[in-house]
């Protein structure tokens, strides 16, 4: 393997990596969204 090749396959797995991480982390430090547990609030019989 030449050292051009070389480069470029580890510039190609450091940029992928960086973005799966950047990504990961921007998804697990989301808020979750305030949702109802349970569809009982859109029922359409009184109780």
């Amino acid at each position: 393997m030449n050292t051009t090749a070389l480069i470029t396959m580890v510039l190609t797995q450091g940029i992928v990596t960086f973005f799966m991480v950047y990504f990961f982390m921007k998804v697990l430090r989301t808020p979750p969204n305030s949702e109802p547990d349970s569809f009982s609030e859109n029922d359409d019989v009184s109780r």
